[in-house]
């Protein structure tokens, strides 16, 4: 099977909670913003919206009212599939980073480690993922592995072989996390390398080096790219993105530009093998 013989499917991540206004003041905040600007970007292209909630001030927040909140509005107004964060803020207990389960999202992430995050640690413990693992299960929530350096695909793929985590496989590996992996061609080898056959592997770059790293694993066949003002801030250099749908729009410039077509929404739950 050649390498653009598939559609890639195209994630946006809108908010995040590390980012903020004084980064880009078009970061949406509250429930509202968030829900609007992730059905803007589904129009545009993308057909996974990554969430995280905040307060209307924009502090991170974990409260569950408003993951149901947002993820209601979302589905009142398009058919993008949800994901939750299970990462939240460093500041956060695991209590507090698994809420949005409550709202019964149709992916939520997972953790396979921990990392220092910049100048703060980032904490995961091996106990706290295979938890989160099982209340997702149990509640048929479908999971996606969120891998910030090469030891933790190798936890991921241990809780598969182990019967943990259920196949198939779904994994995002991040790039340019001050405390992770740089953003390079090496160290896109480097954390595919041990991915089993099957593996639907989803790229993200946090920062300056996003469209570059974008490109690349078009390139080398990602079944997945993600995009959004959770991880960058800039359209192109000196030019702020104005929104979510901009940023994504320039994802399925880049994937056409390179001979791949992005994913419908019906291919994308065929592609994530999703019931």
């Amino acid at each position: 099977m050649s390498w653009n013989s598939k559609p890639v499917v195209l994630t946006v991540a809108v908010t995040g909670a590390d980012v903020f206004r004084e980064n880009n003041p078009n970061i949406p905040y509250t429930t509202a913003e968030i829900a609007d600007s992730s059905i803007e970007a589904a129009a545009a292209g993308a057909t996974v919206v990554h969430l995280h909630v905040r307060e209307d001030d924009g502090t991170p927040s974990g409260r569950p009212e408003l993951f149901k909140d947002v993820i209601e509005r979302i589905r009142a107004g398009s058919d993008v599939l949800t994901m939750v964060s299970t990462g939240g803020s460093n500041d956060m207990t695991i209590e507090e980073r698994t809420t949005g389960l409550e709202a019964q999202p149709d992916i939520s992430g997972v953790e396979s480690g921990s990392m220092n995050f910049g100048d703060d640690t980032f904490i995961t413990p091996p106990a706290a993922g295979r938890g989160i693992i099982e209340r997702a299960t149990q509640a048929g929530i479908a999971l996606e592995v969120e891998c910030f350096d090469v030891g933790h695909v190798i936890s991921a793929i241990r809780w598969l072989e182990e019967g943990i985590l259920a196949p198939p496989l779904r994994i995002n590996l991040v790039f340019g996390v001050p405390g992770g992996i740089d953003a390079s061609p090496e160290a896109l080898a480097a954390m595919i390398r041990p991915l089993p056959p099957g593996t639907f592997w989803t790229v993200t770059c946090i920062g300056r080096h996003h469209p570059r790293m974008l490109a690349l694993a078009l390139l080398h066949g990602a079944p997945g790219i993600r995009t959004g003002l959770e991880d960058v801030a800039y359209l192109r250099r000196g030019v702020l993105a104005p929104s979510n749908a901009a940023l994504v729009e320039m994802a399925v410039g880049l994937a056409g530009s390179l001979g791949r077509e992005v994913a419908t929404q019906e291919q994308t739950s065929e592609l994530l093998e999703l019931s």
